[in-house]
């Protein structure tokens, strides 16, 4: 017998030596009250008693004659109380006597030996209390209580023996010694009968899963019972939104390995044949409501595979639009006929006028931080409206969406008059405040790492604070963001961000820039998966490149032409380390625009080896720019889960208007779309579009504000690795036998589309949380609206793109390997070129992962 069983027993035997000890001392209550049966007692006598007093235990009896029922009733009450361990009536002299001995008072609880456990998590769930009533029955129901939260931490080994230690004054400190033991895990999680969704697909909607070698970073790989029938609700909803009408979850069977301390649990499925819907019809038993004019609000089509989340939202909208017309008290309930035959399910939403009830009260209880607006502001009704019981589950769906609460409850009751409701709201509040700390690298901006505060229920009011940090190997910056979700008590989200960000020079930005500024924004919900997002931006930017970039000669000497032995030709300034071994010929022959005379009478050189940049981007070097700009955001969403969706589509629309004040002008428009559909077997298949087009308002744009793209759009290639660029200076370099990179000047339109498919990998434990993908991609960029030539005091220079700015289609396809590690989600990419245009830089492998804890 294990020791939890051995403590089992020995809290169920003494539990009912306890009950029988008080049956028993309530019967010789009965007897002893008999022998006065229906006398008055002239007095009553007692003794034990030292805190409470004799008239309280008197008044336990008083009341009229002392009949057996009477006395027996004193016994019990006094029982009830807690505050006394034994009670003994008797009669004297035809007095009666109450003998009572009472329990101690515990002077402090202690917990030894819990480690993994809290002494706080443990004390809020025992009844026992410092400075309250000691209770053996107490003690025997808390002692079962703390197994049951060892239980549900996955440790069933655990041993727990209550003690008390005797103190002064009829004291007395209650201890709870405990033997944690070791963890029982989930060893496997097995599915029978799943035939339309593989294994993987329906773990991921679980909250339990199973142990690994990564376990030790996990709290959800124990069983627990409740956390178990929630995850069969998961998984029935999952059936029931692609068709499953007739899915049932036949068993769900955890069975415990004593000697592997391990529980494998098999979930035992019977799916059904997938429905899709038939007809679709409104039937309104409203006088005035004509059906037809409802269909509109109904999201189930015909045709369609049966989606119990669309029923749902057909019955809010609706009862929304009824409600809208004036009949607040109507009910609509869905009524579903199926045809096993044609696997259909024909749908007819009965609209009723339902009773006229009213909200009399809306009660708020537990919110310990959360201020009760906050609450409040979640229903679409208040005291006095009319009950409609969407709304109110529409409220609740809120309140967990929020993640302010633990637990969100709402329940009903009478109110004072038949046509009266109070509504309850019982609330739970949790920690809503996080400190993170981020790292991550990636290819294209190295070793970056990220440190931020935030708390998304500032002063329980329901606002979003944080403030962050960003430190890397090309970019550094501060950023501050605040929101008001309720602007003005209206459902509108209103908020700014400010932020400080400077960028390095790298291989593919050849300047430095440092920009600072702020958004203010406005979110407008349309509906539940339609929003708005207007904003405006204040942006000043400065753009510098390096020295020795713009001037060749700063901090060394004039421009001398050296030889080595064998007579080959190189050009250094004079004091650069370069030319150390070499044969100084003399000064060079300069142009009059200060490069190299190489031929007697042309320009073919610009001091390449200090590594100068493109003219698109020395026409803006040391320029201060403000950027002043408006724009909106139009989002469609209806993603099944924000993070690893599969199924739902995605889609965004984004335009900005510089120009209001500023010195850049320019109207920016881009488009973004993805499409997730569950393939088969946990395969899931993306599709992306997106697109871009930026014009300038009046003139030529600067070429950072056109578009840079790179593996986001095309993946194989390196960050700004697509479109337009000056070969002039990587002409030059070439006359010169130097292998120059020529610069990337941007475009003012792209197009890009991708299709992926993410599957499980099967030969790796699952444990690991990998997943493989297989991609393609297509796009392009072109249209470079940039200045043509650049005035250099001595000269005048080009921008030669040399055929670089063309619409040709780039492509390319490869395989990744994505890890929803324990330190954060990370992706390793290998992708082979299959088209490029002339200048375009590839990167065939690419890197990118980060950590939060």
């Amino acid at each position: 017998m294990t020791s939890f069983a051995r403590t089992v027993r020995t809290v169920v035997i003494a539990g009912t030596m306890t009950a029988v000890g008080v049956v028993m001392a309530a019967t010789s209550g009965v007897v002893l009250s008999t022998a006065v049966n229906a006398q008055s007692a002239a007095s009553i006598v007692v003794q034990g008693n030292r805190r409470i007093e004799a008239d309280t235990i008197r008044s336990y009896f008083s009341g009229g004659e002392l009949t057996a029922a009477r006395v027996d009733e004193g016994i019990k009450a006094m029982y009830a109380t807690g505050l006394f361990r034994d009670v003994r009536v008797s009669r004297a002299g035809g007095r009666l006597v109450v003998q009572v001995s009472e329990n101690e008072v515990i002077n402090r609880v202690v917990f030894e030996g819990n480690r993994r456990l809290k002494t706080d998590q443990l004390m809020g769930e025992i009844e026992s209390k410092p400075r309250g009533t000691f209770s053996r029955a107490t003690v025997q129901s808390d002692t079962q209580r703390l197994y049951d939260v060892y239980r549900r931490t996955g440790r069933y080994e655990v041993e727990i023996t209550p003690k008390t230690i005797e103190q002064p004054n009829g004291r007395i400190d209650l201890v709870f010694e405990i033997n944690e033991g070791k963890k029982a895990s989930v060893r496997a999680i097995n599915f029978v009968g799943n035939n339309s969704f593989g294994r993987q697909r329906l773990l991921d909607v679980m909250m339990t899963a199973e142990s690994g070698i990564l376990s030790w970073l996990k709290s959800n790989d124990v069983y627990d019972a409740d956390r178990l029938n929630a995850d069969q609700e998961a998984i029935r909803r999952l059936y029931l939104r692609n068709g499953y009408v007739d899915m049932r979850v036949l068993s769900a069977r955890a069975d415990f390995d004593q000697a592997a301390n391990a529980f494998t649990i098999t979930i035992e499925i019977e799916e059904g044949p997938q429905y899709r819907v038939g007809s679709v019809e409104v039937q309104s038993n409203i006088r005035d409501v004509d059906g037809a004019t409802l269909r509109g609000a109904v999201k189930t089509q015909a045709g369609a595979v049966y989606n119990v989340e669309l029923v749902d939202k057909s019955l809010e909208d609706v009862t929304l639009e009824v409600a809208r017309r004036g009949y607040a008290f109507a009910s609509v309930r869905p009524r579903g006929e199926r045809d096993p035959s044609t696997l259909t399910v024909n749908l007819v939403y009965v609209v009723e006028e339902g009773p006229r009830v009213y909200v009399e009260r809306i009660n708020v209880r537990g919110n310990t931080r959360t201020q009760d607006r906050v609450i409040r502001r979640e229903f679409d009704m208040a005291e006095g409206d009319a009950y409609n019981r969407v709304l109110v589950d529409r409220a609740e769906r809120r309140l967990k969406n929020l993640g302010y609460f633990k637990d969100v409850k709402i329940t009903t009751e009478p109110g004072s008059a038949a046509d009266r409701v109070i509504v309850n709201v019982e609330v739970q509040d949790q920690p809503t405040g996080a400190f993170s700390i981020a790292g991550g690298y990636s290819t294209a901006d190295g070793f970056i790492a990220e440190a931020s505060v935030e708390e998304r229920n500032f002063l329980g009011r329901g606002q979003f604070v944080r403030l962050g940090g960003t430190f890397g190997q090309r970019s550094k910056g501060v950023n501050f963001s605040f929101t008001e979700p309720f602007l003005m008590d209206y459902r509108l989200a209103g908020g700014f961000d400010l932020f400080y960000r400077q960028t390095n020079r790298s291989s593919w930005q050849p300047y430095e820039s440092r920009s600072y500024g702020g958004t203010l924004r406005l979110g407008i919900p349309i509906t539940e998966q339609f929003a708005v997002q207007l904003r405006y931006s204040a942006i000043a930017q400065r753009i510098s490149v390096a020295d020795s970039q713009v001037n060749c000669y700063t901090g060394l000497g004039q421009m001398n032409q050296y030889t080595d032995a064998n007579g080959n030709v190189s050009y250094y300034q004079a004091g650069d380390p370069r030319a150390t071994g070499l044969t100084l010929v003399g000064p060079a022959s300069l142009a009059a625009d200060g490069s190299i005379n190489t031929t007697g009478n042309g320009r073919a050189y610009t001091c390449l080896d200090d590594g100068e940049v493109s003219s698109a981007i020395r026409a803006i070097n040391g320029r201060n720019r403000f950027i002043s700009m408006f724009g909106y955001s139009l989002v469609y969403s209806n993603l099944d889960r924000a993070i690893n969706p599969s199924q739902g589509l995605y889609a965004e629309l984004r335009q900005d208007v510089a120009g209001a004040g500023g010195d850049a002008k320019f109207v920016r428009t881009t488009f973004e779309s993805r499409y997730y559909h569950d393939l088969t077997n946990d395969w899931i298949g993306m599709l992306r579009v997106q697109a871009g087009h930026i014009g300038g308002l009046g003139g030529r744009l600067d070429a950072i504000d056109q578009f840079f793209m790179g593996p986001e759009l095309v993946r194989g290639f390196q960050t700004a690795g697509i479109g337009p660029r000056d070969f002039a200076l990587s002409t030059a370099a070439a006359a010169l036998g130097l292998n120059r990179i020529p610069d990337a000047v941007g475009g003012t339109m792209y197009w890009g589309a991708s299709a992926e498919v993410t599957f499980p990998i099967t030969f790796l434990p699952k444990d690991f949380g990998m997943r493989g993908a297989l991609y393609a991609d297509a796009g392009s960029v072109w249209g470079y609206n940039g200045i043509r030539t650049f005035n250099t005091g001595g000269g005048i220079l080009d921008v030669n793109l040399q055929g670089s700015d063309q619409h040709k289609v780039r492509s390319s396809v490869g395989m990744g390997l994505l890890w929803n590690s324990p330190f954060g989600p990370i992706r390793f990419d290998y992708s082979f070129v299959l088209s490029k245009a002339r200048g375009d830089q590839t990167q065939a492998f690419r890197f990118s992962g980060g950590t939060r804890f």
